[in-house]
């Protein structure tokens, strides 16, 4: 093969990568752009476990009502969110890392402090068609946690089926 015939087939081949890259760049900014949409003003709706303490006790309900999801940069994000967790009801700023699995968002803190709450705090969730699964630790105390994602549109229509 000629010198021109390889460089040709090397700029073809440098420009079909770039090419997948910048789909790739898009297909992922498109995805944090839904994730955040989709977040802001979201009602996390469900249960939880505590590991131990299972033995047919009714299971704990928790909601968590997030005000807003930012990206910040890299895989940092801050989310704004009303936790109630035990006689506690704060508003509180949580930044966290946001991974994904293909096209799966998965949140992850590890041993952070939320404000009015204390300190320890784990967990890794993901999130998918309207629904959230995971894991959470504090301190020493964990378990499971799952639910549905509940939007602001979808309360007001139930609301007005009253």
């Amino acid at each position: 093969m000629s010198f021109l015939k390889k460089s040709s087939l090397a700029v073809c081949v440098m420009m079909l990568s770039l090419s997948a890259t910048f789909a790739d760049d898009a297909k992922q900014a498109e995805l944090e752009k839904k994730f955040e949409k989709e977040m802001s003003g979201a009602t996390l709706v469900g249960h939880f476990t505590v590991d131990g303490r299972e033995n047919g006790n009714p299971l704990k309900e928790e909601r968590y009502e997030i005000a807003s999801a930012k990206k910040l940069q890299g895989d940092q994000w801050l989310l704004t969110a009303r936790i109630k967790y035990g006689d506690n009801d704060v508003n509180v700023p949580i930044p966290l890392n946001v991974y994904w699995a293909g096209d799966t968002p998965v949140i992850s803190l590890t041993n952070i402090s939320i404000p009015g709450l204390g300190n320890a705090f784990t967990s890794r969730v993901m999130f998918f068609e309207g629904r959230y699964a995971g894991t959470w630790q504090h301190g020493k105390v964990g378990g499971n946690l799952w639910g549905k994602i509940e939007y602001a549109k979808e309360k007001t229509d139930s609301e007005s089926d009253k």
